[in-house]
């Protein structure tokens, strides 16, 4: 009955408390952790997994940037269950699809994503990631039209919306880390072009990402005669000036599959052998027989990348005494 989702044998659509309510105005293990601060968002239950962890979705009404919008949300049951990081601070990865982006974000419910950290937190190669599954995009992807998850002049405000409004969100409902060493990005196509800029635009904010199959330069026409700011936005020049001012450092993990356009195999390329020197480190991971989709990039997150931007991130502190 739970498969055919019939009342009461389903608890999708019910309550989901990450308990931001009882913890706000608490003591943190240490002092990196944020302790929530509130106000508790509305999250409906979306899936309940195997191990009893939920991924739920609230209607954020993004207050910098203006717009609204779904993001789904999952916490690992380390979070919930494991009492020596009961008052710890958790790092967040902020996770973008491909594709439309809009209505919908894929990781919220394929490929395992959620089991897949799981089960690479217990094999000592990922950080026990907090997921944040914003859409992408205001609108469908009609005609070529998206949004390079920026904020194109007389357009919604998708980078303030991804950079701003979602980990606003995170650290209002969970327990999350001060410092830029427990904030990341995932993402693909156009959600890894997004990912990408948003940690180059944002090193203070953001340390790391994984960009699978990205685009490396903003091609949306909407930024017609709007070559300024397209060029404010272009990963290629953020680079170029974060290696000018010497950091902070930054991690950028690209994954690209061999039956890819080969033009993204070669911009990718290109890019690490001009930008990946100083401040800005680069790694890459080729998916031998690897297509252009999340099918491809999600189970070879945790050969390499996951474990390689983990490794410069921070994760939640136990207490001395669970």
């Amino acid at each position: 009955m739970s498969y055919y989702e019939i009342p009461p044998f389903t608890d999708k659509g019910d309550p989901v408390s990450y308990g931001a309510a009882e913890e706000r105005g608490e003591q943190p293990t240490d002092s990196r952790t944020l302790m929530p601060t509130g106000p508790e968002a509305d999250f409906k239950n979306v899936r309940t997994l195997d191990d009893g962890t939920h991924i739920s979705v609230v209607t954020l009404d993004g207050k910098k940037s203006g717009f609204k919008g779904k993001v789904w949300v999952w916490a690992p049951k380390e979070y919930t269950d494991e009492p020596k990081f009961a008052k710890s601070g958790f790092p967040v990865m902020i996770a973008l699809p491909g594709g439309p982006g809009y209505g919908t974000n894929y990781w919220m419910g394929g490929f395992k994503l959620q089991e897949n950290i799981s089960k690479w937190y217990s094999e000592g190669k990922s950080k026990p990631f907090l997921l944040a599954m914003p859409v992408l995009n205001p609108g469908p992807d009609n005609k070529g039209i998206y949004w390079d998850g920026s904020d194109i002049p007389g357009q919604p405000k998708m980078g303030t919306w991804l950079t701003e409004d979602v980990p606003d969100l995170m650290k209002a409902n969970f327990r999350t880390l001060k410092s830029r060493d427990g904030w990341s990005f995932m993402g693909s196509s156009t959600g890894g072009f997004a990912g990408l800029k948003a940690v180059l635009k944002h090193p203070d904010k953001f340390k790391a990402v994984i960009a699978n199959g990205p685009d490396i330069v903003p091609d949306s026409p909407l930024w017609r005669g709007h070559e300024k700011e397209m060029r404010e936005n272009n990963p290629e020049v953020l680079a170029e000036q974060l290696i000018a001012n010497k950091g902070p450092d930054v991690y950028l993990a690209f994954q690209v599959g061999t039956r890819e356009n080969a033009k993204t195999m070669a911009d990718v390329k290109k890019f690490i052998a001009t930008y990946g020197k100083g401040p800005v480190h680069t790694d890459l991971h080729v998916i031998e027989g690897g297509k252009h989709d999340g099918a491809t990039y999600a189970p070879n997150l945790g050969l390499g990348p996951i474990q390689w931007i983990s490794e410069q991130m921070e994760g939640p502190t136990p207490s001395a005494t669970p």
